[in-house]
């Protein structure tokens, strides 16, 4: 903190010379309502601080000089991560004040002022750490009523959130003895009204912060103060996707339930926003491995096979037609596009179930995908096209296809003769490919026409079947429900390495070795589930003889694959309540550190325990043998 002269402000003198000895004060470095503040350093323990300094003028009336005494040790009642904490409350020498953390940083406010509105994933993650703040205050009982872009400090280096100035902070369902408190701008109607609050008008101020953040400009303005507050009370908020702002949906929704008028539309607490918010941070990236590569690419026809599979069908057909005539040609090229493609999907299908998934996983999984694809097109910017094109593209597939498929109806029917029928077929057809082609493409620019395609099909009755099928095959039965671990796992993994890059930077770079741990367990616990699969497989086409002591080495194998199963899916477990822990302040980095340690020999041991299976694995298939030979 570099030395400045003395200002000539006569308050900031004798502040200066009741505090000598104490602190040092540096400069004013902001004012507000109910006070003043420095920066000043703590002499003793040569560190940074920031003073809130009650006015004089207002000190000497007794009810607000009680009044910021009162909010000021409430707000030191308060140990948070995300709240900047208070070392002082102090009543000396005619000056009321209190001691504060520095936090070296900007607000939020002026985050968004001097570099404009926040992305989505950086806004979410802003918020979501200010309803963790609320969330701890209510615990408390503590209501902040005066949640603000202001009031959002994030410290620079580590990106950190705190919230601060808890000044007209009171108990919840206290008013305060001087009716209205807050800031227009980001008051909730019932605040404005000077009806009791509860936690739910913060939300409401948060809402109203989400909105500035991620737009630059408030949900209500108006010339005076007064202007604002009636429409507050009046009018409803406009949605952030009526801006034709680029807005992930679910955050854009969250935002809008926040400002809801009434309360009871509003998340039902700050905690259950945080939980919401963290919802709306996830990334496609943050599903499974399986499922991106199947929504990918697995559930598509768009790869070299599939342009392979129409002349190779053709040929065949070609040939049967030379053989055995037209109608079996026919019956041929139509009968193999459909097989064709219904083996290549039942096949993928197989594999997802093997890895422990179920048709029912599909739709989240495409939702992501879609949902990030729509964001993707918005940040292009493409310009749309007339109406009309589209239009009259989509009604010119539809009759060439027509026509084509009329003639081809009647050259089975009718013996027409190739000189007509082949001109005609070709004709159409052709037109149809086109203007199809041209059709989609002009949707693809404005929406993910092919995802949207193949998501309806999964979903669907096609989706149904291709999974039924695929569970009659031998090795593509549903993983069995004695398997309670089915996707846990994965879950936690993804919760708890989510969770580890939400962490301060510095943080993270105390515990660089998390993610690793993270991954060795979720192999080692997938690993473990199919070992288990594939020795419950072996119990059960056995029958009853799997009681019999014949089988107890293998019942026993099952079992101490199944524990330590359990014992990896909560050494996850462990991982990830500990990060909670570490960020409600609760918990320490080197005690993670000794948790993650304990997971390492955990996974250690659980390899060790796949490699000694690997030699049991091949004499597994002896007792089935053994008991298909009569004696």
């Amino acid at each position: 903190m570099a030395p400045s002269p003395p200002p000539a402000d006569p308050l900031f003198l004798s502040f200066q010379l009741a505090l000598a000895g104490r602190y040092s004060i540096d400069r004013e470095i902001g004012r507000g309502g109910m006070g003043i503040v420095y920066l000043a350093r703590e002499v003793h323990l040569d560190r940074p601080v920031a003073i809130k300094l009650l006015p004089p003028d207002r000190a000497s009336q007794p009810s607000l000089r009680q009044r910021f005494l009162r909010e000021a040790r409430l707000a030191a009642k308060l140990s948070h991560p995300n709240i900047i904490p208070i070392h002082a409350v102090e009543d000396t020498g005619g000056f009321v004040f209190y001691v504060m953390a520095f936090v070296d940083g900007e607000t939020l406010a002026h985050r968004v002022r001097t570099r404009g509105p926040l992305p989505g994933a950086e806004a979410a993650r802003v918020l979501r750490e200010v309803a963790w703040a609320l969330a701890h205050a209510h615990q408390q009982g503590l209501v902040h009523r005066d949640v603000k872009p202001d009031n959002i400090l994030l410290e620079a280096g580590t990106g950190r959130v705190l919230v601060a100035d808890f000044g007209i902070a009171a108990a919840a369902g206290d008013s305060g003895p001087d009716g209205i408190t807050g800031t227009p701008e980001f008051m909730s109607p019932e605040q404005a009204l000077g009806a009791p609050v509860d936690q739910r008008s913060d939300l409401y101020g948060l809402g109203a912060s989400a909105f500035y953040a991620l737009s630059g400009r408030y949900p209500f303005e108006g010339q005076s103060a007064t202007e604002v507050l009636a429409k507050q009370v009046t009018e409803p908020p406009p949605s952030l996707a009526s801006l034709g702002l680029i807005v992930p949906r679910k955050l854009a929704a969250l935002v809008d339930r926040c400002l809801a008028k009434a309360p009871d539309h509003r998340p039902a607490s700050a905690q259950a926003l945080a939980e919401q918010l963290g919802v709306a941070l996830e990334q496609r990236r943050e599903l499974p491995a399986a499922l991106r590569a199947f929504v990918k690419r697995s559930a598509r026809l768009n790869g070299v096979g599939t342009l392979a599979t129409a002349p190779l069908v053709l040929s065949g057909s070609i040939s049967v037609a030379a053989v055995f005539g037209a109608v079996a040609g026919y019956v041929t090229f139509f009968g193999g596009l459909a097989a064709v493609p219904l083996a290549y999907f039942v096949g993928a299908a197989r594999r997802l179930l093997r890895l422990g998934f179920t048709h029912q996983d599909l739709g989240p999984a495409f939702q992501g995908e879609m949902e990030q694809t729509r964001e993707e097109l918005a940040v292009e910017r493409r310009r749309s096209h007339p109406a009309w094109l589209a239009s009259g593209l989509r009604i010119a597939a539809k009759a060439a296809g027509a026509v084509s498929g009329s003639a081809l109806l009647v050259g089975l029917v009718i013996d027409v003769g190739d000189f007509f029928l082949v001109p005609l077929v070709g004709l159409a057809g052709g037109v149809a490919v086109f203007t199809t082609i041209g059709f989609v493409a002009l949707e693809q620019r404005h929406r993910d026409v092919d995802t949207a395609f193949w998501s309806r099909m999964w979903m669907g009755r096609i989706g149904k079947l291709v999974f039924a099928l695929a569970r009659k095959l031998p090795g593509g039965r549903a993983v069995q429900s004695a398997m309670t671990h089915r996707a846990t796992e994965l879950s936690l993994g993804m919760a708890a390495e989510h969770l580890y890059e939400s962490l301060p930077k510095e943080t993270r770079q105390a515990i660089p070795g998390l993610p690793t741990v993270l991954h060795r367990l979720q192999d080692d616990a997938q690993a473990l589930r199919s070992r288990y699969d594939e020795l419950q497989d072996v119990l059960a086409d056995v029958g009853d003889a799997a009681a019999s002591a014949e089988y107890s080495d293998l019942r026993a194998a099952r079992d101490v694959v199944h524990a330590k199963l359990g014992d990896a899916v909560g050494a996850l477990e462990t991982i990830r309540l500990n990060l909670l822990r570490l960020h409600a302040g609760s918990a320490t980095v080197e005690g993670l550190t000794t948790h993650l340690g304990l997971a390492a020999e955990v996974s250690e041991d659980v390899e060790r325990l796949i490699a000694a299976h690997e030699e049991v694995e091949r004499t597994l298939k002896f007792p089935r043998l053994e008991a298909s030979t009569p004696v």
